[in-house]
């Protein structure tokens, strides 16, 4: 297991003036997922290629262990990047495929064939070996791709968006299958993704890149619970933005007097919850309610989107549909923001 550490890593490409990542650092722990989470064009897949040796930095230095690499060529590095096209080799079987990094470093032929055997077993395609990846489904030249990079035993596994090109019950599948595999190999892997969901799911860590910069780097829960900013609230569906005044103990604003957490940030700044966090009714010791009109309301099929207003203030809720099946559109509704589920964002 290889300890990650990404320090000041910058990259301004020819001819241009900003940079497409500005001074990322992280440190990535040995056998931890971590997810380079953020829209398209933020420095994402930049910031992978530069670890493989794919891309010179401008500034900055990645660590393994203790020990820059910048001066080693990839193939010295101990890293394996599996694209999102996969790059198979149309011409060879998927067992070839396979097992074409371990020729390379002159493995003999049944050392081979027993390691491609396992790896096969391994991301579930036991009997596929000597097809042709044209005759696989898009899952399927995924999990090739992905046992081409795990038969060299690589120190650092990186994955280009790896679900992307998969529909989404093959999505789901192969989540449960890249998750498990790294927990049981305990390889530390670097993954990117444009997926808030995907990123929740299978990392360890987040690091939320917005506009080529670190947003926040923290567990998927942090970013439900504790974002940084309103624009990190608003990538993981933050949709409740109230400004007000935190005083100590609670929040004036346009809702009301509401009772916060012990630990809010005081001052004039912005109160935030989420949708799924507002329950329908009135708490029975009556902190933090609020009387509310229903204004909207739309059926999800796992979930109902309801609308509130309170004066001129707009409120979104996510609810189980039977617990608001008697909602309609004009009643008149108390709303309960518990304490635990506000959090204050500086101004």
């Amino acid at each position: 297991m290889t300890h990650v550490s990404i320090k000041e890593l910058t990259k301004v490409y020819p001819g241009s003036l900003e940079p497409s990542l500005d001074r990322l650092s992280l440190e990535i722990e040995s056998g931890e997922l971590t997810a380079l989470l953020g829209p398209s064009g933020c420095g994402k897949t930049t910031t992978m290629k530069m670890i493989a040796g794919l891309l010179s930095t401008t500034s900055g230095d990645v660590q393994f262990d203790g020990r820059s690499i910048l001066n080693d060529k990839p193939e010295q590095r101990g890293v394996v990047m599996v694209f999102q096209n996969y790059l198979l080799f149309p011409y060879m079987s998927v067992a070839d495929n396979i097992g074409f990094g371990l020729k390379m470093r002159k493995v003999g032929k049944s050392e081979i064939d027993r390691r491609v055997k396992e790896i096969l077993e391994l991301v579930k395609l036991p009997d596929l070996g000597d097809r042709r990846p044209k005759e696989l489904s898009g899952g399927q030249q995924q999990r090739v791709a992905l046992a081409r990079a795990l038969i060299v035993s690589p120190n650092v596994l990186l994955l280009d968006e790896p679900l992307s090109n998969l529909d989404a019950h093959l999505r789901l599948e192969m989540r449960d299958l890249i998750r498990g595999i790294q927990q049981d190999l305990g390889i530390t892997t670097i993954f990117v993704t444009h997926d808030q969901e995907e990123a929740v799911v299978l990392a360890d860590k987040v690091a939320l890149i917005l506009d080529c910069k670190l947003k926040q780097y923290d567990t998927p829960e942090a970013f439900y619970r504790r974002p940084i900013d309103e624009a990190t609230a608003r990538f993981f569906g933050g949709q409740n933005f109230v400004p007000g005044m935190s005083k100590s103990g609670y929040f004036e604003c346009a809702l009301g007097r509401l009772k916060l957490p012990s630990d809010a940030l005081l001052g004039s700044a912005t109160l935030t919850f989420r949708p799924e966090n507002v329950k329908i009714g009135a708490n029975s010791v009556g902190e933090n309610v609020v009387q509310s009109k229903l204004i909207d309301k739309i059926y999800l099929g796992t979930q109902t989107r309801l609308k509130f207003i309170v004066g001129d203030t707009k409120i979104d809720v996510m609810a189980n549909p039977s617990d608001v099946q008697e909602l309609v559109v004009g009643d008149a509704c108390p709303i309960t923001l518990s304490a635990d589920s506000l959090w204050v964002l500086a101004k």
